[in-house]
Parts: C-alpha cells; sequence; structure tokens
C-alpha cells in the first residue's frame, strides 16, 4: 500500500519527512498587532519621557535642591500680586491728577517718603537710578518712581541730582492699603517692583544690597517680553 506525506495546511505542499506541520501566525492575527501595538506604546511613552526630562529637571531644581539661601530670587515675592488700585490717583509734577495705573506698559521701581527727602530717602533714589542705568539697553523698559507722601517742596539738590526719576504726590493712607510690608519695618524702609502689567510683584528689604536688586531686575527683564 502507497503512502502520502502530508501536506502543509497553508501550502497544500508535502511537508518534509521528520518535521511536523507547522501552524506560524502571520503578521496580521490579533497576537501580532497587539504586540506590535505594545511596542508602539512603549516607544511613544520613552519619547515623552526624554521631552520631558528638561522640564522635570529644571522644576526639581527649583521647587526641591533651590538655589543656595532657599531662594531664586533677592527680592521677596508678593503674592498673590497686587495690582495698582483703579481708584489711587496722585497728583504729577505738572500739579495735576492722574491715575497712577496710566504708568502701566513698563517696569516701576517704587519708593514712598516724605518730600523732604532725608538721607534714607536719598539713598534709595540713588539706588534705583544706578540699578536702572547698569541695565545698559533695557534701561528704558524701567522706570523710578518716588511716591511722596505729602506736597512740601522737594529741596532743589533732590530734584536736579534725580531728574529722571518721577516725583508724584500720593495719599499715604492709599499707599498703605495697597503696599505690604515686612515685619517690624514701615513703608519708607522698602523699594517695590510693579510689573507692566500694573501688578505689585516684589518687595525688596531694608537697607537693601543694591547688587542683588540689580540681579533681580536684569533676570526679569532677559526672560519677560513685556514692557
Amino acid at each position: 500500500m502507497s503512502t502520502q506525506s502530508p501536506r502543509s495546511p497553508q501550502s497544500g505542499k508535502p511537508a518534509q519527512r521528520g518535521q511536523p506541520a507547522t501552524h506560524g501566525a502571520p503578521n496580521g492575527t490579533p497576537r501580532a498587532r497587539q504586540g506590535s501595538w505594545q511596542r508602539g506604546r512603549w516607544m511613544m511613552l520613552l519619547i515623552a519621557f526624554i521631552c520631558a526630562a528638561p522640564v522635570i529637571a529644571s522644576y526639581i531644581t527649583y521647587y526641591v535642591i533651590k538655589p543656595k539661601g532657599g531662594s531664586t530670587s533677592y527680592g521677596t515675592l508678593v503674592e498673590p500680586q497686587r495690582p495698582i488700585p483703579v481708584s489711587l490717583t496722585v497728583i504729577g509734577e505738572d500739579g495735576k491728577p492722574m491715575p497712577l495705573t496710566s504708568l502701566r506698559g513698563r517696569w516701576l521701581l517704587v519708593s514712598v517718603d516724605g518730600s523732604a527727602c532725608d538721607k534714607a530717602c536719598v539713598t534709595k533714589l540713588y539706588f534705583m537710578r544706578q540699578i536702572r542705568a547698569t541695565q545698559g539697553g533695557e534701561r528704558e523698559r524701567v522706570v523710578n518712581v518716588w511716591l511722596r507722601t505729602d506736597p512740601s517742596a522737594v529741596p532743589d539738590v533732590v530734584k536736579h541730582a534725580y531728574d529722571d526719576t518721577d516725583m508724584l504726590i500720593a495719599d499715604p493712607s492709599a499707599l498703605a492699603a495697597w503696599l505690604p510690608v515686612d515685619s517690624g519695618t514701615k513703608l519708607t524702609d522698602h523699594i517695590f517692583m510693579v510689573d507692566p502689567n500694573g501688578n505689585l510683584m516684589m518687595r525688596f528689604p531694608k537697607d537693601p544690597d543694591p547688587s542683588k536688586i540689580k540681579s533681580d531686575v536684569t533676570k526679569l527683564l532677559k526672560w519677560s517680553s513685556i514692557g
């Protein structure tokens, strides 16, 4: 009696003697498609991790490790930001009232003092002038503002030395409601920073280090395109 070789179910050709007929899974089967999908998923996750790594690293550096001293700036960030009160009206150098909000559009370094301007007042005005001057080509983005708490005349020597400073008269009670101070200090001890949107965003300490204020201002101008 003659014998015939078994035929492969896929090709119909005789299977090699001594080898079992195979039932391979072609690429189009559900199992193959699932394996391909899983490999693609892991590849996408790997690409996403690589792209997110710089962001994750900067987040850890900023919020966990932090620079020496535990802070990213010399000045104290005012949180939440305090916008210039719409009702805060000041008297301009031309003697006419104007809303302080009209100064929005540039960065403001703000000092508060009486018109007599004692030694501490002059020191702050000097620091502000030097900080602005050292910003080079970016200095036009910064305006120095002296908010005077009374209508008395400013000494001529001060007026002429700081003629690039806006000297405006403001109600001290309105300023006290807007500008927060450190514990144990008063309003006239600080220099404040207001952003171009009109938000009070930073307060510098009493008897400040002007080089550190300059560093903060330089970073703000560098990383912000507004103002």
